[in-house]
Protein backbone atom coordinates (compact mmCIF):
# COMPACT_ATOMS: atom_id res chain seq x y z
CA UNK A 1 0.00 0.00 0.00
CA UNK A 2 1.09 3.45 -0.49
CA UNK A 3 1.12 6.27 2.10
CA UNK A 4 0.10 9.97 1.71
CA UNK A 5 0.54 12.44 4.73
CA UNK A 6 -0.20 15.89 4.10
CA UNK A 7 1.91 18.37 5.26
CA UNK A 8 -0.80 21.83 4.25
CA UNK A 9 -4.06 22.22 2.79
CA UNK A 10 -5.87 20.63 5.36
CA UNK A 11 -9.02 21.98 6.51
CA UNK A 12 -7.41 25.53 5.07
CA UNK A 13 -7.02 26.59 1.40
CA UNK A 14 -2.65 27.43 1.50
CA UNK A 15 -0.23 25.57 1.92
CA UNK A 16 -0.41 22.54 -0.30
CA UNK A 17 2.68 19.50 0.45
CA UNK A 18 1.63 15.75 0.05
CA UNK A 19 4.28 12.97 0.67
CA UNK A 20 3.46 10.00 -1.05
CA UNK A 21 5.97 7.01 0.15
CA UNK A 22 5.53 3.77 -1.68
CA UNK A 23 6.93 0.65 0.07
CA UNK A 24 10.50 0.46 -1.74
CA UNK A 25 9.83 3.54 -4.06
CA UNK A 26 11.41 6.94 -3.98
CA UNK A 27 9.42 9.45 -1.60
CA UNK A 28 7.80 11.91 -3.64
CA UNK A 29 6.30 15.11 -2.72
CA UNK A 30 3.57 16.99 -4.46
CA UNK A 31 3.61 20.78 -4.36
CA UNK A 32 5.31 22.52 -1.20
CA UNK A 33 3.43 25.58 -0.96
CA UNK A 34 3.02 28.61 0.99
CA UNK A 35 0.43 29.07 3.76
CA UNK A 36 -1.26 32.49 3.23
CA UNK A 37 -3.61 34.64 5.69
CA UNK A 38 -4.02 34.38 9.33
CA UNK A 39 -1.89 31.16 9.11
CA UNK A 40 0.98 33.05 7.56
CA UNK A 41 3.45 31.78 10.62
CA UNK A 42 3.36 28.55 10.11
CA UNK A 43 5.86 28.47 6.54
CA UNK A 44 8.57 29.17 9.60
CA UNK A 45 7.62 25.96 11.31
CA UNK A 46 9.49 22.49 10.40
CA UNK A 47 8.04 20.87 7.62
CA UNK A 48 6.93 17.55 9.39
CA UNK A 49 9.33 15.72 7.50
CA UNK A 50 13.05 15.50 6.47
CA UNK A 51 13.37 17.35 3.52
CA UNK A 52 16.62 15.34 2.73
CA UNK A 53 14.49 12.48 2.34
CA UNK A 54 12.44 13.81 -0.30
CA UNK A 55 13.72 12.09 -3.74
CA UNK A 56 11.23 13.61 -6.25
CA UNK A 57 9.26 17.08 -6.32
CA UNK A 58 6.28 17.60 -8.33
CA UNK A 59 4.74 20.08 -9.04
CA UNK A 60 1.21 21.03 -10.31
CA UNK A 61 1.26 24.82 -11.02
CA UNK A 62 3.00 28.08 -10.08
CA UNK A 63 0.77 29.47 -7.37
CA UNK A 64 2.47 30.42 -4.36
CA UNK A 65 0.36 28.42 -2.24
CA UNK A 66 1.71 25.44 -4.65
CA UNK A 67 4.99 26.85 -4.75
CA UNK A 68 6.18 29.05 -2.18
CA UNK A 69 7.87 26.62 0.23
CA UNK A 70 9.90 25.02 -2.55
CA UNK A 71 13.24 27.64 -1.78
CA UNK A 72 13.20 26.96 1.97
CA UNK A 73 12.90 22.92 1.16
CA UNK A 74 16.21 23.26 -0.51
CA UNK A 75 17.56 25.55 1.26
CA UNK A 76 17.08 22.96 4.25
CA UNK A 77 18.41 19.87 2.44
CA UNK A 78 15.94 18.87 -0.81
CA UNK A 79 18.56 17.72 -3.45
CA UNK A 80 16.06 15.47 -5.42
CA UNK A 81 14.60 16.04 -9.15
CA UNK A 82 11.90 18.21 -9.89
CA UNK A 83 9.51 17.52 -12.21
CA UNK A 84 6.96 19.92 -13.69
CA UNK A 85 5.97 21.72 -16.84
CA UNK A 86 8.48 23.81 -18.79
CA UNK A 87 6.23 26.66 -18.72
CA UNK A 88 5.52 26.08 -14.69
CA UNK A 89 8.98 26.47 -14.12
CA UNK A 90 9.28 29.72 -15.99
CA UNK A 91 6.03 31.27 -14.05
CA UNK A 92 7.29 29.75 -10.85
CA UNK A 93 10.84 31.55 -10.91
CA UNK A 94 8.90 34.54 -11.81
CA UNK A 95 6.42 34.22 -9.00
CA UNK A 96 9.57 33.38 -5.98
CA UNK A 97 11.97 35.86 -7.13
CA UNK A 98 9.10 38.08 -6.17
CA UNK A 99 7.57 36.56 -3.31
CA UNK A 100 12.01 36.32 -1.96
CA UNK A 101 12.13 40.53 -2.59
CA UNK A 102 9.50 41.24 -1.01
CA UNK A 103 10.26 39.12 2.06
CA UNK A 104 13.69 40.70 1.82
CA UNK A 105 12.55 44.25 2.16
CA UNK A 106 10.06 43.75 4.74
CA UNK A 107 12.36 42.16 6.76
CA UNK A 108 14.59 45.10 6.16
CA UNK A 109 11.91 47.49 7.35
CA UNK A 110 11.12 45.74 10.07
CA UNK A 111 14.81 45.34 11.41
CA UNK A 112 15.21 48.85 11.17
CA UNK A 113 12.14 49.53 13.39
CA UNK A 114 12.96 46.92 16.01
CA UNK A 115 16.33 47.80 16.36
CA UNK A 116 15.04 51.05 17.63
CA UNK A 117 13.34 49.17 20.34
CA UNK A 118 16.31 47.43 21.21
CA UNK A 119 14.06 43.97 19.97
CA UNK A 120 16.02 43.19 16.47
CA UNK A 121 16.46 39.54 18.15
CA UNK A 122 12.56 38.76 17.62
CA UNK A 123 12.29 39.56 13.89
CA UNK A 124 12.07 36.74 11.44
CA UNK A 125 14.41 36.27 8.71
CA UNK A 126 13.02 36.43 5.32
CA UNK A 127 11.81 32.72 4.73
CA UNK A 128 13.95 32.43 1.84
CA UNK A 129 16.44 35.05 -0.10
CA UNK A 130 16.66 35.11 -3.96
CA UNK A 131 19.47 32.94 -4.11
CA UNK A 132 17.76 30.67 -2.56
CA UNK A 133 15.57 30.44 -5.85
CA UNK A 134 18.45 29.99 -8.00
CA UNK A 135 19.73 26.93 -5.91
CA UNK A 136 15.89 25.35 -6.58
CA UNK A 137 16.92 25.99 -10.64
CA UNK A 138 20.49 24.43 -10.48
CA UNK A 139 18.13 20.94 -9.20
CA UNK A 140 17.88 18.34 -11.64
CA UNK A 141 14.96 19.12 -13.39
CA UNK A 142 12.35 16.98 -16.27
CA UNK A 143 10.20 19.23 -18.44
CA UNK A 144 6.61 16.67 -18.78
CA UNK A 145 4.35 17.22 -21.47
CA UNK A 146 0.56 16.58 -21.08
CA UNK A 147 -0.54 13.26 -21.69
CA UNK A 148 2.81 11.95 -21.54
CA UNK A 149 3.76 9.10 -19.03
CA UNK A 150 6.95 9.58 -17.18
CA UNK A 151 8.98 6.68 -15.20
CA UNK A 152 9.63 8.01 -11.76
CA UNK A 153 11.08 4.01 -10.86
CA UNK A 154 10.71 0.62 -12.55
CA UNK A 155 7.14 0.40 -10.73
CA UNK A 156 6.27 4.20 -10.66
CA UNK A 157 4.70 6.61 -13.08
CA UNK A 158 3.60 9.83 -13.60
CA UNK A 159 0.79 11.81 -16.02
CA UNK A 160 0.29 15.24 -16.33
CA UNK A 161 -3.32 16.09 -17.05
CA UNK A 162 -4.60 19.51 -18.08
CA UNK A 163 -6.20 20.84 -14.83
CA UNK A 164 -7.49 23.92 -16.36
CA UNK A 165 -6.66 26.40 -13.17
CA UNK A 166 -3.89 28.90 -14.64
CA UNK A 167 -1.47 28.44 -17.52
CA UNK A 168 -0.03 24.76 -17.91
CA UNK A 169 -1.50 23.84 -14.53
CA UNK A 170 -1.63 20.23 -14.09
CA UNK A 171 -3.29 17.21 -12.79
CA UNK A 172 -1.33 14.24 -11.36
CA UNK A 173 -2.01 10.65 -11.67
CA UNK A 174 0.47 8.38 -10.49
CA UNK A 175 0.28 5.02 -11.32
CA UNK A 176 3.02 2.21 -9.25
CA UNK A 177 2.84 -1.46 -9.01
CA UNK A 178 1.34 -3.34 -5.77
CA UNK A 179 1.93 -7.17 -5.61
CA UNK A 180 1.66 -7.11 -9.39
CA UNK A 181 -1.53 -5.28 -9.68
CA UNK A 182 -1.51 -1.71 -10.97
CA UNK A 183 -2.70 1.21 -8.19
CA UNK A 184 -3.35 4.52 -8.95
CA UNK A 185 -3.72 7.93 -7.60
CA UNK A 186 -4.45 10.95 -8.44
CA UNK A 187 -4.53 14.53 -7.31
CA UNK A 188 -6.41 17.23 -8.98
CA UNK A 189 -4.23 20.40 -8.19
CA UNK A 190 -6.56 23.10 -8.32
CA UNK A 191 -9.57 22.44 -10.92
CA UNK A 192 -10.17 25.38 -13.72
CA UNK A 193 -13.27 26.88 -13.64
CA UNK A 194 -15.42 25.67 -16.98
CA UNK A 195 -16.62 29.15 -17.95
CA UNK A 196 -12.95 30.41 -17.82
CA UNK A 197 -12.29 32.64 -20.67
CA UNK A 198 -8.56 32.23 -21.05
CA UNK A 199 -7.72 28.53 -20.18
CA UNK A 200 -9.54 25.33 -21.57
CA UNK A 201 -11.29 22.81 -19.62
CA UNK A 202 -10.25 20.18 -16.91
CA UNK A 203 -9.35 16.52 -18.32
CA UNK A 204 -11.72 14.26 -17.25
CA UNK A 205 -10.49 10.59 -16.04
CA UNK A 206 -11.82 7.58 -16.49
CA UNK A 207 -10.43 5.77 -12.97
CA UNK A 208 -8.66 5.79 -9.93
CA UNK A 209 -8.10 4.11 -6.10
CA UNK A 210 -7.93 7.71 -4.64
CA UNK A 211 -8.66 11.12 -5.75
CA UNK A 212 -6.73 13.65 -3.08
CA UNK A 213 -9.42 16.91 -5.05
CA UNK A 214 -9.48 20.66 -4.14
CA UNK A 215 -12.30 21.42 -2.62
CA UNK A 216 -12.11 25.50 -2.41
CA UNK A 217 -15.60 26.22 -3.33
CA UNK A 218 -17.14 23.07 -2.61
CA UNK A 219 -20.02 25.25 -0.73
CA UNK A 220 -20.92 26.94 -3.63
CA UNK A 221 -21.82 27.66 -7.54
CA UNK A 222 -20.19 30.80 -9.45
CA UNK A 223 -22.36 33.36 -10.24
CA UNK A 224 -23.00 32.33 -14.37
CA UNK A 225 -19.80 33.76 -16.80
CA UNK A 226 -22.65 35.96 -18.64
CA UNK A 227 -23.62 37.46 -15.48
CA UNK A 228 -20.42 38.45 -14.07
CA UNK A 229 -18.94 39.89 -17.35
CA UNK A 230 -22.27 41.80 -17.55
CA UNK A 231 -21.68 42.80 -13.87
CA UNK A 232 -18.35 43.87 -14.18
CA UNK A 233 -18.82 45.47 -17.61
CA UNK A 234 -21.65 47.77 -15.47
CA UNK A 235 -18.84 48.68 -12.32
CA UNK A 236 -16.37 49.95 -14.87
CA UNK A 237 -18.36 51.96 -17.31
CA UNK A 238 -20.32 53.69 -14.42
CA UNK A 239 -17.15 54.71 -12.44
CA UNK A 240 -15.58 55.75 -15.74
CA UNK A 241 -18.45 57.76 -17.23
CA UNK A 242 -18.33 59.40 -13.52
CA UNK A 243 -15.13 60.45 -13.29
CA UNK A 244 -14.01 57.53 -11.41
CA UNK A 245 -11.39 55.33 -11.28
CA UNK A 246 -11.59 51.39 -10.70
CA UNK A 247 -8.68 49.42 -8.50
CA UNK A 248 -8.89 46.02 -9.43
CA UNK A 249 -6.68 43.91 -6.74
CA UNK A 250 -5.63 41.13 -9.10
CA UNK A 251 -3.47 37.49 -8.90
CA UNK A 252 -0.77 38.47 -11.34
CA UNK A 253 -1.36 34.72 -12.66
CA UNK A 254 -4.86 33.41 -14.79
CA UNK A 255 -6.82 36.58 -13.20
CA UNK A 256 -5.10 39.33 -14.56
CA UNK A 257 -4.73 38.02 -17.53
CA UNK A 258 -8.64 37.05 -17.97
CA UNK A 259 -9.80 40.61 -16.93
CA UNK A 260 -7.42 41.69 -19.78
CA UNK A 261 -9.23 39.59 -22.13
CA UNK A 262 -12.63 40.91 -21.15
CA UNK A 263 -11.22 44.79 -21.84
CA UNK A 264 -9.81 43.88 -25.26
CA UNK A 265 -12.97 42.35 -26.05
CA UNK A 266 -14.96 45.46 -24.78
CA UNK A 267 -12.32 47.73 -26.77
CA UNK A 268 -12.97 45.62 -29.88
CA UNK A 269 -17.12 46.37 -29.20
CA UNK A 270 -16.66 49.88 -28.64
CA UNK A 271 -18.67 49.08 -24.94
CA UNK A 272 -15.37 50.57 -23.10
CA UNK A 273 -15.26 54.40 -22.46
CA UNK A 274 -12.15 56.00 -23.39
CA UNK A 275 -9.42 55.24 -20.40
CA UNK A 276 -6.04 54.37 -19.18
CA UNK A 277 -5.77 50.37 -18.14
CA UNK A 278 -2.76 50.01 -16.19
CA UNK A 279 -0.94 46.89 -15.59
CA UNK A 280 1.21 48.28 -12.35
CA UNK A 281 2.33 44.44 -11.47
CA UNK A 282 5.96 43.46 -12.16
CA UNK A 283 4.87 40.00 -11.79
CA UNK A 284 1.82 40.21 -13.57
CA UNK A 285 3.65 42.12 -16.37
CA UNK A 286 6.36 38.66 -17.22
CA UNK A 287 3.33 35.88 -16.34
CA UNK A 288 1.57 38.10 -19.02
CA UNK A 289 3.91 37.71 -21.47
CA UNK A 290 4.88 34.02 -20.92
CA UNK A 291 1.16 33.44 -21.67
CA UNK A 292 1.67 34.89 -25.04
CA UNK A 293 4.88 32.38 -25.58
CA UNK A 294 2.93 29.49 -24.26
CA UNK A 295 -0.25 30.52 -26.13
CA UNK A 296 -0.88 27.04 -27.11
CA UNK A 297 -2.72 25.67 -24.15
CA UNK A 298 -4.84 28.74 -23.87
CA UNK A 299 -8.36 28.78 -25.58
CA UNK A 300 -9.69 29.70 -28.95
CA UNK A 301 -10.46 33.41 -28.63
CA UNK A 302 -6.55 33.80 -26.88
CA UNK A 303 -5.63 32.10 -29.96
CA UNK A 304 -7.51 34.28 -32.53
CA UNK A 305 -6.71 37.66 -30.35
CA UNK A 306 -2.63 36.55 -31.17
CA UNK A 307 -3.35 35.71 -34.88
CA UNK A 308 -4.71 38.88 -35.16
CA UNK A 309 -2.34 41.19 -32.96
CA UNK A 310 0.61 39.95 -32.50
CA UNK A 311 -0.37 39.79 -28.64
CA UNK A 312 -3.09 38.24 -26.68
CA UNK A 313 -3.87 40.67 -24.29
CA UNK A 314 -2.78 44.61 -25.54
CA UNK A 315 -4.94 46.83 -26.89
CA UNK A 316 -4.59 50.80 -26.97
CA UNK A 317 -5.69 51.92 -23.90
CA UNK A 318 -3.57 49.40 -21.58
CA UNK A 319 0.02 50.56 -20.02
CA UNK A 320 2.64 48.40 -18.50
CA UNK A 321 4.00 50.04 -15.39
CA UNK A 322 7.36 47.75 -14.75
CA UNK A 323 8.98 50.71 -13.23
CA UNK A 324 8.96 51.77 -9.25
CA UNK A 325 8.65 55.74 -11.23
CA UNK A 326 6.31 54.60 -13.37
CA UNK A 327 3.75 53.48 -11.00
CA UNK A 328 4.01 56.52 -8.93
CA UNK A 329 2.89 58.45 -11.67
CA UNK A 330 -0.25 57.27 -12.08
CA UNK A 331 -1.02 59.09 -9.25
CA UNK A 332 -1.17 62.04 -11.32
CA UNK A 333 -4.05 60.37 -13.30
CA UNK A 334 -7.39 62.57 -11.51
CA UNK A 335 -9.96 60.14 -13.21
CA UNK A 336 -10.07 57.54 -15.95
CA UNK A 337 -7.97 54.80 -14.82
CA UNK A 338 -8.32 51.34 -14.69
CA UNK A 339 -5.47 50.31 -12.41
CA UNK A 340 -4.95 46.57 -12.31
CA UNK A 341 -2.35 45.43 -9.49
CA UNK A 342 -1.30 42.97 -6.79
CA UNK A 343 -1.22 41.58 -4.52
CA UNK A 344 -4.85 39.83 -5.12
CA UNK A 345 -5.52 39.83 -1.00
CA UNK A 346 -4.03 43.34 -0.78
CA UNK A 347 -1.62 41.41 1.56
CA UNK A 348 1.41 43.95 -0.33
CA UNK A 349 2.36 45.09 -3.38
CA UNK A 350 1.66 47.77 -5.14
CA UNK A 351 -1.89 48.07 -4.69
CA UNK A 352 -1.37 49.72 -1.13
CA UNK A 353 -0.37 52.99 -2.74
CA UNK A 354 -3.48 53.32 -4.95
CA UNK A 355 -5.40 52.28 -1.95
CA UNK A 356 -4.02 55.03 0.20
CA UNK A 357 -4.32 57.55 -2.62
CA UNK A 358 -8.03 56.41 -3.53
CA UNK A 359 -10.36 54.67 -1.01
CA UNK A 360 -11.32 57.86 0.39
CA UNK A 361 -12.85 59.14 -3.28
CA UNK A 362 -16.04 57.77 -3.38
CA UNK A 363 -15.98 58.67 -7.05
CA UNK A 364 -13.27 55.31 -7.33
CA UNK A 365 -14.98 51.92 -6.97
CA UNK A 366 -12.89 48.95 -5.56
CA UNK A 367 -13.33 45.58 -7.66
CA UNK A 368 -12.35 41.87 -6.55
CA UNK A 369 -12.15 39.20 -8.35
CA UNK A 370 -10.49 36.44 -6.81
CA UNK A 371 -9.93 34.73 -3.16
CA UNK A 372 -9.64 36.81 -0.30
CA UNK A 373 -8.18 34.86 2.91
CA UNK A 374 -9.29 35.09 6.35
CA UNK A 375 -6.90 37.28 7.85
CA UNK A 376 -5.91 39.41 4.58
CA UNK A 377 -6.70 43.43 3.98
CA UNK A 378 -8.44 42.27 0.73
CA UNK A 379 -11.14 40.19 3.22
CA UNK A 380 -11.14 42.45 5.67
CA UNK A 381 -12.76 45.15 2.88
CA UNK A 382 -14.91 42.51 1.34
CA UNK A 383 -16.73 42.08 5.08
CA UNK A 384 -17.42 45.04 5.20
CA UNK A 385 -14.52 47.31 7.27
CA UNK A 386 -14.63 50.87 6.38
CA UNK A 387 -11.77 51.95 8.31
CA UNK A 388 -8.37 50.47 7.17
CA UNK A 389 -4.90 51.24 8.12
CA UNK A 390 -2.32 50.94 5.23
CA UNK A 391 1.03 52.22 6.13
CA UNK A 392 0.50 53.07 9.89
CA UNK A 393 -2.47 55.32 8.33
CA UNK A 394 -5.99 55.27 8.72
CA UNK A 395 -7.78 55.50 5.49
CA UNK A 396 -11.69 55.94 5.52
CA UNK A 397 -12.72 53.60 2.94
CA UNK A 398 -15.36 55.99 1.18
CA UNK A 399 -15.01 53.97 -2.62
CA UNK A 400 -17.71 51.36 -3.36
CA UNK A 401 -16.66 48.07 -3.15
CA UNK A 402 -17.84 45.56 -5.54
CA UNK A 403 -17.11 41.59 -5.13
CA UNK A 404 -17.78 39.02 -8.59
CA UNK A 405 -17.17 35.34 -7.86
CA UNK A 406 -18.10 34.51 -11.35
CA UNK A 407 -14.17 34.89 -12.73
CA UNK A 408 -12.51 32.32 -10.28
CA UNK A 409 -10.09 30.23 -11.17
CA UNK A 410 -11.32 27.90 -9.24
CA UNK A 411 -14.02 25.30 -10.38
CA UNK A 412 -17.32 25.16 -8.18
CA UNK A 413 -19.57 22.88 -6.47
CA UNK A 414 -20.96 21.50 -9.86
CA UNK A 415 -17.74 21.86 -11.61
CA UNK A 416 -16.52 19.53 -8.43
CA UNK A 417 -19.06 17.07 -8.79
CA UNK A 418 -19.66 16.90 -12.44
CA UNK A 419 -15.78 16.26 -12.73
CA UNK A 420 -15.78 13.13 -10.15
CA UNK A 421 -19.04 12.19 -11.82
CA UNK A 422 -17.32 11.19 -15.31
CA UNK A 423 -14.83 8.79 -13.77
CA UNK A 424 -16.25 5.38 -14.47
CA UNK A 425 -14.00 3.51 -11.42
CA UNK A 426 -13.34 5.97 -8.35
CA UNK A 427 -11.93 4.73 -5.28
CA UNK A 428 -11.70 6.80 -2.09
CA UNK A 429 -12.26 10.57 -2.17
CA UNK A 430 -10.07 13.09 -0.07
CA UNK A 431 -10.72 16.56 0.77
CA UNK A 432 -7.90 19.30 0.75
CA UNK A 433 -6.96 22.47 -0.03
CA UNK A 434 -10.36 24.09 1.39
CA UNK A 435 -11.66 25.57 4.44
CA UNK A 436 -13.52 23.08 6.62
CA UNK A 437 -16.86 24.25 6.66
CA UNK A 438 -16.80 24.19 2.95
CA UNK A 439 -15.11 21.11 3.04
CA UNK A 440 -18.19 19.80 5.31
CA UNK A 441 -20.75 20.91 2.95
CA UNK A 442 -18.90 19.33 -0.05
CA UNK A 443 -18.84 16.33 1.82
CA UNK A 444 -23.01 16.45 2.49
CA UNK A 445 -23.39 17.28 -1.05
CA UNK A 446 -21.23 14.51 -2.50
CA UNK A 447 -23.09 12.07 -0.49
CA UNK A 448 -26.80 13.15 -1.46
CA UNK A 449 -25.73 13.82 -5.34
CA UNK A 450 -23.06 10.63 -5.87
CA UNK A 451 -23.99 8.38 -3.08
CA UNK A 452 -19.91 8.94 -2.12
CA UNK A 453 -18.08 9.16 1.02
CA UNK A 454 -15.42 11.53 1.16
CA UNK A 455 -13.28 12.08 3.99
CA UNK A 456 -11.48 15.37 5.44
CA UNK A 457 -7.85 14.90 5.51
CA UNK A 458 -6.20 16.78 8.75
CA UNK A 459 -2.41 17.93 8.71
CA UNK A 460 -0.03 15.07 8.40
CA UNK A 461 -2.64 12.11 9.10
CA UNK A 462 -1.82 8.60 7.93
CA UNK A 463 -3.68 7.53 4.99
CA UNK A 464 -2.95 4.30 3.43
CA UNK A 465 -4.51 3.80 -0.14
Amino acid sequence: MALVQSFGATEEVTGSAHLLQIKNEPKILVDCGMFQGLIGGRNYEPFGFDPKDVDILLITHAHLDHVGRIPKLVREGFKGRIITLKSTMDLAEVVLLDSAHLMEEEYKTKYKKAQRRGEEKKVNEPLYKVEDVKSMYELQTVYAEYDKEIKLSKNVNVTFRNAGHILDSAILEITYLEDGNSKKIVFSGDLGNHNDLVMPNPTTLKETDALYIESTYGDRNHKGIKDSEEEFKKVITYTLLNQGNVLIPSFAIERTQEILCILKQMYDKNELPECKVYIDSPMAIRATKLYDIYHEELSKCCNDFLKRDGSIFEFPYVHFTLKPDESKKINEEKSGCIIIAGSGMCSGGRILHHFKHRLWDEKNSVLFVGYQAKGTLGRKIVEGDRHIKIYHEEIALKAKVYTINGFSAHADQDDLINWMKDFDKLGKVYLIHGEKDKQEILKKVMKEKMDKKAHIVKFAEEIWV
